[in-house]
């Protein structure tokens, strides 16, 4: 994973957000809320701009930020699913102040509930999984029937902040038992028999997951 000096440099040549998206990390890091670490988002935007999605599926969608930025970056349409109903209500109030609320469908609900909803928009070029780590086998599962004949599927956190490694500590049983979880699911995409996966070392772990034809 990348050192914190080289996170910092790599963060600092990316070009300024504008008011809406800075406003929204500000309120990320003030109230503690999970989104994607600006290195992450940004490799993974490009990742996408070359392949160019034209209907992206998020399982996770906190206040909203990711979303946005596909939306914005790629021109793409964005379904999303939150199940807390205050990040939920917050993703409401910043995509009205954005350009893309037309573009972006916010579904609130667990997502292993929101199958029939979400499945009346597939099929899906991209699948990114970036919510409860603990179910994210079944995430894949349940979403994967979904995508386009070309479609991927993008996990976040596969690296959970290094602990993944065993070189550090988990100080709670909830944390090894969670840890276990990430790494089960890890071990099973590497060797999925209808996807080839590729884990990238980037902010906390991003997994690129493709079709074997």
């Amino acid at each position: 994973m990348l050192s914190h000096e080289i996170n910092a440099y790599i963060e600092n040549l990316v070009p300024k957000r504008d008011d809406l998206l800075l406003e929204m990390e500000e309120y990320a890091l003030e109230n503690h809320v999970p989104i994607m670490e600006l290195v992450s988002i940004e490799s993974l935007l490009q990742v996408l701009r070359l392949y160019q999605p034209k209907r992206i599926l998020e399982i996770g969608t906190a206040i909203g930020y990711s979303s946005l930025r596909m939306a914005k970056e790629l021109g793409a349409e964005v379904v999303t699913i939150e199940r807390n109903e205050e990040r939920y209500k917050q993703a409401q109030r910043f995509l009205a102040q954005s350009d893309q609320q037309e573009n972006i469908t916010l579904i609130f609900g667990d997502a292993l509930e929101a199958v029939e909803e979400a499945n009346a928009k597939a099929p899906y070029d991209v699948i990114f999984i970036d919510a409860a780590k603990g179910q994210y086998k079944r995430f894949f599962d349940a979403y994967t029937p979904m995508l386009s004949e070309r479609g991927i599927v993008v996990s976040d956190n596969v690296l959970f902040k290094g602990y993944v490694t065993g070189e550090i500590q988990a100080e709670t049983r909830r944390k090894r038992s969670l840890i276990k979880k990430i790494n089960d699911y890890n071990e099973w995409l590497m060797g999925h028999s209808d996807f080839q996966t590729a884990i990238l070392p980037i902010g906390d772990g991003i997994a690129i997951s493709t079709q074997k034809r």
